[in-house]
């Protein structure tokens, strides 16, 4: 590309519309307007200079405001059409994923599930998405900052006539001022906290140029922010995973490659009482039937000791005894564990007794474990029952045969085999909650219900998030940039000598009328006329 060289001898990169130096008008197209476009002072960008090879057509692809755009809004969309349907880390973990949403949401569970908007946020193709608003970020910031900042960089301060009087504030004065004039000017410009430059008896006045960079400092904040949120997806920066414990119970913290344990000593849920709360409460009460004052988690948390051999129970070190509430979390090696859920009286043991159906004696009790029951059960005497098939979360299959719905014990059921003296073969019993079925006809004995050990259960969210501060830098970053552009605003204003007459013209990149009034104020009392506005409504662009 063929450089173009202006009159005033500065050599300015090929697509330039004003000279980055005197302000001459290069295009032809420019020059049949009334007034200047201003927008990045004239100079040239690459996206509308280059277009031959693939990187100047990706280059400009992603260079144009309107991709950008779009990009945004796709995003916005894929994310809220995310927040319809659970995301796959926060359903319970009582079956396949794909089993779950179709069982709970049907064929539309179904086809969120396929699509796959049950991982939306770490799918490949959303995080394209963000990755391609990062790039156009960067890309457009580059194609305009760049000539934006050569072109204020190496501006004169005489700038050439027809640059002056197309400027949208512009006026002449019919004779040339006195020496105390200009200087009434200059004081009155210098108390206004413009900067001012002279050459030859010119002068260039301006101020708030560092406003020119707001947009800019708002793409670098968003880029840090896109960078954080996808540092989100590195492994060990960013956990958010479920830890559901029950009250007496051990568990190691996910996350924590086994170096961390909790016990959950006692759940405590506390609601509010109708009689001792206002009106606004007791409305609550009456229409939910119970309203949680507090819920918490009293636990220990304890640190392995020592190595173990996998399958070993491990030697724990207590750490600390801590109570977790709502927004109360437990901290420690930049874990936190947050209070989120609970579910009270949930079945832990069932005790059943060998019974004779006839006679109604009993031959033994057993109770089992729902979480982890034995395959066989010794009563003595000759009488001894085994568990041939457990159902935690029973329901009947679609070809009528028992299944289970998950390994928690919503709804147990079990295929016992009863032996006793007399019947030394055994008898087979199907036992659910209130249903028996004897699938080899009338049985003499049976498994009686004797009693239920229930067990309160808390959820609590496992959290690690690394990212924080790089996205909260992101953050803090934008809104200096917000400000920066948002209450200052670039204000310049040249006086230049033409022929005995004095040319003044007056430029900002926005608040138009704020400029037209400090401009009055400033040639007040200087014995010449402020620039006047002219044909205003060529001048959205400027």
């Amino acid at each position: 590309m063929n450089e173009v060289k202006c009159e005033c001898g500065h050599v300015n990169p090929h697509g330039t519309v004003l000279c980055e130096s005197c302000g001459k008008v290069l295009e032809e197209k420019e020059m049949q307007k009334k007034l200047l476009d201003m927008r990045y002072e004239g100079s040239a960008r690459r996206s509308q200079t280059y277009n031959k090879t693939i990187i100047d057509k990706v280059w400009n692809f992603f260079s144009s405001v309107k991709v950008g755009v779009w990009l945004i809004v796709v995003t916005l969309v894929a994310s809220a059409f995310g927040t319809i349907l659970p995301q796959e880390m926060y359903i319970p973990p009582v079956m396949p994923a794909a089993e779950y949403y179709e069982e709970q949401y049907g064929w539309f569970g179904k086809l969120y599930y396929e699509l796959g908007f049950h991982n939306l946020y770490s799918s490949w193709w959303y995080l394209l998405l963000i990755a391609s608003i990062g790039v156009s970020l960067v890309i457009c910031s580059l194609d305009r900052v760049v000539p934006l900042y050569r072109a204020l960089n190496k501006q004169r301060v005489t700038r050439h006539e027809g640059f002056l009087q197309r400027q949208r504030l512009f006026g002449i004065s019919a004779e040339a001022p006195d020496q105390e004039s200009i200087k009434k000017l200059k004081g009155n410009l210098q108390s206004k906290r413009y900067k001012i430059r002279e050459e030859n008896g010119n002068i260039l006045a301006e101020k708030n140029r560092f406003s020119r960079w707001g947009p800019y400092v708002n793409h670098v904040g968003l880029i840090i922010f896109l960078i954080g949120g996808m540092l989100r997806f590195v492994p060990g920066m960013y956990i958010d995973s479920v830890l559901w414990i029950r009250e007496g119970e051990t568990k190691a913290i996910p996350e924590t490659e086994g170096q961390y344990y909790l016990k959950n000593n006692q759940f405590i849920l506390e609601v509010y009482d109708k009689e001792k709360e206002d009106e606004v409460f007791e409305q609550a009460i009456d229409k939910a039937g119970m309203v949680a004052k507090n819920y918490q988690s009293n636990v220990t948390l304890y640190k392995k000791a020592g190595d173990s051999i996998p399958g070993e129970t491990p030697e724990l070190e207590k750490v600390k005894d801590e109570e977790i509430r709502v927004n109360e979390p437990l901290k420690f090696e930049g874990f936190a564990l947050y209070q989120v859920d609970y579910k009270l009286n949930e079945l832990n043991k069932m005790t059943l007794a060998l019974q004779n159906k006839e006679t109604q004696e009993e031959f033994g009790e057993i109770q089992i474990d729902l979480y982890n029951p034995k395959s066989e059960y010794d009563l003595g005497k000759g009488y001894s029952v085994e568990v041939l098939s457990y159902f935690p979360d029973f329901e009947f299959g679609e070809d009528g045969n028992p299944t289970t719905k998950s390994r928690i014990p919503n709804n147990p059921a079990f295929v016992f085999e009863m032996k006793t003296p007399d019947k030394p073969e055994g008898e087979v019993s199907f036992v659910a909650i209130r249903e028996t079925i004897e699938p080899n006809g009338d049985n003499q004995y049976k498994m009686a219900f004797k009693a239920a050990e229930t067990k309160n259960v808390a959820a609590l969210t496992v959290r690690k998030d690394l990212t924080l501060w790089i996205i909260a830098l992101g953050g803090l970053i934008f809104m200096i940039g917000v400000v920066q552009g948002a209450y200052w605003n670039h204000r310049r204003l040249w006086v230049r000598n033409v022929d005995g007459q004095l040319w003044t013209a007056g430029h900002t990149n926005k608040n138009w009328h704020g400029l037209k009034r400090e401009l009055e104020e400033i040639f007040k009392g200087t014995g010449m006329e402020a620039p006047a506005e002219q044909q205003a409504e060529d001048a959205k662009n400027g």
